[in-house]
This record gives C-alpha cells, structure tokens and sequence, in this order.
C-alpha cells in the first residue's frame, strides 16, 4: 500500500476510534457561511471543524459539540474562526514560481482571525443534534442545536444564506 494511503486510512481509523469512544450526547459541528469569504477554519470551544466552508455554503463538520444535558441561563460557547479567499480562480499556474508566491502572499494577507464567544439558545425539552454555527457578515454568528436541517421550515434560525455585504459595520 502507498504511504499516502495509508495515512489515509490511519486518520480514518482513528476518527472512527474516537467516534466510538464519544460519549452519547456528543455530536457533529457544522457551519453555514453566509458571507463573501470562506471560513477557512472554525472550532467551538477548542474543537476544530474538519472542512473549510466557501462562500454561502454549509459544510466544515467535525466532531464533537457535547452539549450539557441540561440548559441553564448563561450557556455560551466560544466560537473561533478565520476568513479568507473563497477561491483560486486568479491562480497564476506554476510555470513562473515568483507569481506563485506573490498570490500566495496575497491570499495570506487576506485572512483574518476572529474570535467571539455566543449564547447557546434554549433547547429545554428538544433534542440536541450537535451544533451549527452560522457565519453572518459583520464577523456576526448565531448558533442552533436543532436537529431540524437549514432552511427546513422547523429550522430556528431564518436568515437567508446569500445576504448584502454591508458598506460598513457597527463597532
């Protein structure tokens, strides 16, 4: 076997390792992007996302949100992430490697980091089926645990994926 696959199939075997060894109540992270910018990384009180999320799209998932099994007022998360290009369509191609590195340094100087730690809403008397994590513009989040899927009309949280970009924030 290929050295590649079989770092492959080690990381897959222990991501399926530590799914068995969860606990019950822990589940799935995942992220809805509703800005301009990728989310090239996120994590929830220091638990990463596996996948970056394009711009107005889901994705990231990652394991695992354990949620309390009780609410109580005051629960909040802290929600790290970082924004960057959302795509590579001004690659310049590898034939001249000095225009290679200077779109490198252009795409680096975009990202940003964030930080921002979020009230966890009520979710007395439901099941909690992980956490997703909305990305608005503003470096805004919201967070669910519904078990409900983005835009299902059961969903909590109603706000439309492709919003405007504001011409400036509130500080």
């Amino acid at each position: 076997m290929p050295p590649l696959n079989r770092i492959v199939l080690a990381v897959y075997a222990g991501l399926y390792v530590l799914m068995l060894a969860r606990p019950v109540d822990a589940s799935t992270l995942y992220g809805v992007n509703h800005t301009h910018w990728a989310i090239t990384r996120f994590s929830v009180d220091g638990r990463s996302s596996v996948d970056s999320i394009g711009r107005y799209q889901g994705g990231g998932g990652g394991c695992c949100y354990n949620a309390p099994e009780r609410w109580y007022p005051g629960l909040t998360v802290r929600v790290d992430w970082q924004t960057g290009a959302g795509s590579t369509k001004d690659f310049p191609g590898t034939q001249d490697w000095s225009k290679v590195v200077a779109w490198r340094e252009k795409i680096l100087a975009q990202r940003r980091s964030h930080s921002k730690v979020v009230a966890v809403p009520d979710y007395t008397g439901e099941q909690v089926c992980g956490l997703t994590v909305h990305f608005l513009p503003c470096d805004e989040i919201q967070v669910t645990t519904s078990c409900y899927g983005y835009g299902t009309p059961e969903y909590p949280i109603k706000t439309p994926l492709q919003l405007p970009e504001p011409q400036s924030c509130p500080q």
